[in-house]
């Protein structure tokens, strides 16, 4: 037995569900959220919580998956996903122009604007080199996220570029400590 797939997804007040064949439409305070159901896996409600039960063993692979997209869903309508990143490196910062396009230059001949998915919101702080990134499908908070680090990777030479906040990047030592 998954022994992720087995836990109760608690359900906070103010939160709906409804099973639709293959999907999960999950409601509540801060929006709406659609999470995929893989087939022979069914949501039972229990003591006001959600479990994730499996008709027989060949779905086992698929036990811990339903329960985690389920889970994601509730949660990103009830407190929501955030994903921090860090510009470092002189020169380089991040603004926003308008509600939904954010400006980064990163050392390039030219800034580099990025359009945002609808969903997510993004908040810079005064210094220009913290952004905050927040929406409730863990999914698209995590791939903005990335598509903006992938913009300047970290340099493990000068540690200069896009990184998530607390990552720990190993550097590396150039030509001249490499005897």
């Amino acid at each position: 037995m998954s022994r992720i797939g087995k836990k109760p997804i608690v359900l906070p007040a103010g939160v709906k569900y409804t099973v639709n064949g293959d999907s999960v439409l999950v409601e509540g305070p801060k929006g709406k959220v659609t999470a995929m159901l893989p087939g022979g896996i069914k949501l039972v409600e229990k003591d006001g919580a959600l479990l994730a039960e499996r008709e027989n063993d060949k779905q086992a692979a698929f036990h811990g998956l339903a329960r985690a997209l389920v889970f994601n869903a509730v949660q990103g309508v009830t407190a929501g996903w955030t994903k921090e990143l860090d510009i470092v490196g002189i020169g380089y910062r991040v603004e926003l122009k308008g509600k939904n396009m954010v400006v980064f230059t990163l050392g390039y001949s030219h800034p580099i604007e990025f359009p945002l998915p609808a969903g997510i919101e993004v908040a810079i702080d005064p210094k220009q080199t913290h952004v905050t990134i927040s929406g409730i499908d863990r999914q698209k908070v995590g791939q903005v996220a990335a598509d903006m680090r992938s913009l300047r990777k970290p340099d493990p030479y000068k540690n200069k570029g896009v990184r998530y906040t607390g990552e720990k990047l190993k550097k590396k030592v150039g030509k001249t400590g490499a005897k």
